[in-house]
């Protein structure tokens, strides 16, 4: 699968596109309540974080997918914000080569760092066996995230993975 990554021009479609792509888990394990996943104030928020960039995963031409990553490039410890492959997409391998892309595209990241819901097993399932993140931290009502604001609407609520990849000197 052949992926490229380009900064995102149309950011509008980028927040249709994430909000589509969350709601899809959340309505298979919850059913759909109507609400918004991903409000497009979160979307907005990660796009203004410092060091944010926002790139939208391309193939055949078409905007696949899309990531917001946080590069520090100081510490060259990083953060995928935000991360998603459209619905009609899934299963076609394009996670996995945006993330190489990603990858390639920071060669001085030394460490990547993202949460995902406890409940999203094809995000746990991508990120520790597709592309060698470990979980390294169990967010819950008895140790809460100090970066996340308490959003009782969203599903799931307080339960979060955090995920670490540590890369090697290359």
């Amino acid at each position: 699968m052949n992926v490229e990554l380009i900064p995102t021009l149309d950011k509008e479609n980028f927040i249709v596109n994430i909000q589509a792509a969350f709601k899809k888990a959340v309505v298979e394990t919850y059913g759909d309540d109507g609400k918004e996943v991903i409000p497009r104030e979160d979307v907005e928020k990660s796009f203004a974080a410092d060091g944010a960039e926002i790139l939208d995963i391309i193939s055949g031409g078409q905007i696949v997918g899309g990531a917001v990553l946080k590069i520090n490039r100081e510490t060259n410890r990083n953060e995928l914000m935000l991360f998603y492959v459209k619905v009609d997409c899934h299963g076609k391998g394009i996670g996995s080569a945006a993330w190489q892309a990603i990858e390639k595209r920071y060669p001085a990241t030394k460490i990547w760092e993202t949460v995902t819901p406890y409940f999203e097993k094809r995000n746990l399932h991508f990120y520790i066996n597709k592309c060698g993140f470990h979980a390294v931290e169990f967010f819950n009502p008895h140790h809460k995230d100090p970066n996340f604001d308490g959003d009782e609407d969203f599903p799931g609520g307080d339960y979060f993975f955090r995920f670490e990849k540590k890369m090697f000197e290359r």
